[in-house]
């Protein structure tokens, strides 16, 4: 068991109408095309599959998906969705979990390392991709820039989103690179909200340059978003991608 937090069986059977946007065709359409561009004729190992936003709908595009996923109540979801033969998922951690054959593409989206609570947790996360990549094959990641320069002196906290029905906001231990992300989200009309949080490490992308070394991969592209946008020093986040040597 891995440092990761497990999510509940009422998180995950809510999972999907929360992230009904990001699963959109507008949003989820240039992912699924970089994805399926990247995996060419080879199949696909998902770490973090969740509820299957993306696992799904790129294995209905024909490319072949394996998950790994931590919570078997997400699992759950998933499989409401697609049956095991069609998409197989093993329930474990991203660190430490392996399932058999070889991959042209591993990928974690959507800031799911941060849920490695630990240095050492993410580093493994990387050697677990190399593992089960075949050479030449990548592994990609899409992760937030820490918003730290959104901190004033003396400020902890940074709101990410402010809506009619939801606020939510991280708060940053800079000493220990964890953050906690807060949310108060309106279930009703009755003007209660339900609270929740969650603790995340974030990393920069030199640190995750430098995970991918020791992992044996090296930076191959590194963009804005999943449209190809060139990253810059004011991109909000980033999609990157390392590949694995061919010997």
């Amino acid at each position: 068991m891995t440092s990761s937090e497990l999510w509940t069986r009422a998180t995950a059977d809510r999972y999907d109408a929360e992230e009904a946007e990001a699963s959109s065709a507008a949003v989820l359409g240039p992912t699924l095309d970089f994805l399926a561009e990247l995996a060419g004729d080879g199949p696909a190992l998902e770490f973090a599959i969740g509820t299957g936003r993306v696992g799904v709908p790129l294995r209905e595009r024909g490319v072949p998906v394996v998950g790994i996923e931590l919570s078997e109540h997400m699992a759950a979801v998933l499989r409401r969705k697609i049956d095991e033969v069609t998409l197989p998922v093993v329930i474990g951690d991203m660190a430490t979990t392996v399932v058999p054959g070889g991959f042209t593409l591993v990928y974690l989206v959507y800031n799911t390392i941060t849920n490695l609570l630990t240095q050492d947790e993410q580093v493994e996360c990387f050697r677990n991709a190399a593992r089960h990549l075949e050479p030449g094959g990548r592994f990609v990641i899409e992760l937030g820039v820490p918003p730290l320069r959104l901190l004033p002196p003396g400020q902890v906290a940074v709101p990410f989103d402010v809506s009619e029905r939801h606020l939510g906001f991280d708060t940053f231990d800079l000493v220990e690179q964890m953050l906690v992300s807060h949310h108060f989200t309106r279930d009703g009309d009755d003007g209660r909200y339900r609270r929740e949080n969650s603790r995340h490490r974030y990393a920069w992308p030199a640190e995750l340059d430098l995970m991918a070394r020791i992992a044996g991969l090296e930076l191959e592209r590194r963009v804005a978003d999943w449209d190809g946008s060139p990253f810059t020093q004011d991109s909000a986040k980033h999609v990157s991608v390392w590949r694995k040597p061919v010997a």
